[in-house]
C-alpha cells in the first residue's frame, strides 16, 4: 500500500519537502512493482517477488487502482494504462467460472492465487471473498477514472460494471448472518466468517451496494455487533491489532464525516478511528513491553506481514519465538520484533505529524538497497542477521509483496 492510492492531498501538502524528495521517490519505486511484476499477456500481478510465485487477485486490484495514480504522476501514459487495464479486465471476464478445481473463479468471485501464465487456480487456494473485494474495488476505481468518450475507456467501464454485477454476495453468506471467508471446490465453504472489525469494511460496503445480489442490511448489522471497543494508552477506538486493518478500506473511500450506526453512537468516524490506531501503534513501540530491539517513536509498525520464522532462538539471554507470515498487532500481539515500514508509510493520511519523521528514519536505514521497489516489506532488528552482509538491522525480508506496494 505504499503507492499511496489513499494518500490525501492534505497529507502530501502538509510536508512539501518530504513530498518532493522522499514520497515522490517512494511512489515511483513502489509503482514500478506493477510495471515489472505483471504478466503483460493477461495482466496478472505476482503476489510477491519470489521466483515462479503465483499471482494474487488482491495485487491485481491494487494495480488497477494504482494505474490512475501512475498516470496522474507521470509514471506511465494514459494510453499505456488503458491498455494494461483492458488486458486484465478482459482476462478476468473471460476466465473460466465454475465448480471445477482449476477454474479462475466461481459465482463471480476469484481464487486468492492464480497461475501467472494460465490464470487458473494455484496453491489449492480458496475462492476468497475479501481478495475478490479488493479486485473489484480496483476495477471500479479504473471505471471511475477512465471516463473519456472513446471505445477503449467505454469498454473499461462496461467490464468493471459486469464484473461487479457478477459477484453473488448472497451466495457468499452461506445461509448465515455474515459473509464467509471463502469456498473450496472439494470442501465447500470455509468455517470462518467476516466478523470483528477488520478489512471487511470495504467488503460489506460493496456487498450492500451490489446492483444484482445485494447483501441484506442485517448482514452489516451482524458484522457491527462483533466490534470490540477498547481504551488503549488513553485512546478509545474500535480495536484491531494489525495496522493494515485501519488502512485497507480507506484506499478507496474517504471516511471523514461518514458514520454508520455504531460510529454515530461512539461519536467518531472511521478516519478518526484509524488516526487513533496509528498513535496506539507508535505508543506501543515507545513502551516496548516485550523488550525488542529497535522499537522507538520513529521505528514502529506491526501488521500482517512476513517474518524470519518459524523458529525459536535465544537472543541476549531471552528465548524468542519468531514467526513467518502472521497478523502481528498491538497491544496483545502476536509480536516477535518484526516491523513493516510500508504499514507506517500508509498511515500518512491519518497522522502525518508522526509518520513523516518515521519515513525519514526508515529512509536512513539500509532497507532499499539493491532493489527497485522501495522499502523492503519487513525487518526484525532482534533477529540476528546471519547472512553474508551481517545487516546491523537484523533480518530483512528478501521479498516485496504486491498488496503492500499498492
Amino acid at each position: 500500500m505504499v503507492c499511496f492510492c489513499g494518500v490525501s492531498r492534505r497529507a502530501a501538502v502538509h510536508q512539501p519537502h518530504l513530498r518532493g524528495r522522499i514520497l515522490d521517490e517512494l511512489q515511483r519505486e513502489s509503482f514500478s512493482y506493477f510495471l515489472h511484476e505483471t504478466n503483460h499477456r493477461n495482466g496478472l500481478v505476482r503476489d510477491k517477488t519470489r521466483k515462479a510465485w503465483p499471482a494474487s487477485i488482491a495485487a491485481v486490484g491494487m494495480a488497477l487502482a494504482a494505474d490512475p495514480v501512475g498516470v496522474e504522476r507521470g509514471f506511465l501514459t494514459r494510453k499505456e494504462a488503458v491498455r494494461r487495464t483492458l488486458t486484465v479486465l478482459r482476462f478476468l471476464w473471460r476466465g473460466p467460472q465454475g465448480r471445477q478445481p482449476d477454474a479462475t473463479g466461481y459465482r463471480g468471485f476469484y481464487y486468492h492465487f492464480l497461475d501467472m501464465q494460465t490464470g487458473r487456480r494455484a496453491h489449492r487456494s480458496e475462492l476468497s471473498t475479501v481478495d475478490t473485494t479488493l479486485l473489484l474495488a480496483g476495477a471500479l476505481t479504473a471505471a471511475a477514472y477512465f471516463q473519456h468518450d472513446n471505445k477503449a475507456e467505454a469498454e473499461i467501464r462496461k467490464l468493471a460494471d459486469a464484473l461487479y454485477r457478477r459477484a453473488d454476495w448472497r451466495w457468499a453468506l452461506n445461509r448465515g448472518a455474515t459473509v464467509s471467508h471463502g469456498w473450496k471446490p472439494d470442501r465447500g465453504f470455509l468455517k470462518y466468517r467476516w466478523e470483528g472489525y477488520d478489512e471487511a469494511l470495504i467488503l460489506y460496503i460493496l456487498g450492500l451496494g451490489s446492483p444484482t445480489f445485494p447483501l441484506p442490511q442485517e448482514s452489516y448489522d451482524a458484522w457491527l455487533s462483533t466490534y470490540s471497543w477498547r481504551k488503549i494508552y488513553g485512546y478509545e477506538l474500535v480495536h484491531a491489532g494489525p495496522l493494515f486493518v485501519h488502512q485497507m478500506s480507506h484506499l478507496w473511500i474517504d471516511f471523514r464525516g461518514i458514520r454508520d450506526r455504531y460510529m454515530r453512537q461512539r461519536g467518531l468516524d472511521y478516519f478518526e478511528n484509524s488516526r487513533r490506531a496509528t498513535y496506539v501503534q507508535q505508543e506501543y513501540a515507545v513502551r516496548n513491553p516485550r523488550g525488542f530491539e529497535g522499537y522507538s517513536r520513529n521505528c514502529w509498525g506491526l501488521t500482517a506481514s512476513e517474518g524470519p520464522g518459524p523458529r525459536t532462538l535465544r537472543v541476549d539471554g531471552v528465548d524468542r519465538r519468531f514467526y513467518d507470515y502472521v497478523a502481528r498487532g498491538v497491544p496483545t500481539g502476536p509480536d516477535d520484533g518484526t516491523l513493516a515500514p510500508w504499514a507506517v508509510t500508509t498511515s500518512l493520511p491519518f497522522a502525518p505529524e508522526i509518520v513523516v519523521p518515521s519515513i525519514r528514519y526508515f529512509t536512513k536505514l539500509d532497507l532499499r538497497a539493491a532493489h527497485p521497489y522501495g522499502f523492503k516489506a519487513t525487518f526484525n532488528p532482534t533477529f540476528p542477521d546471519r547472512g553474508p552482509t551481517h545487516n546491523k538491522w537484523g533480518w530483512v525480508s528478501p521479498h516485496h509483496f504486491g498488496i503492500n506496494q499498492g
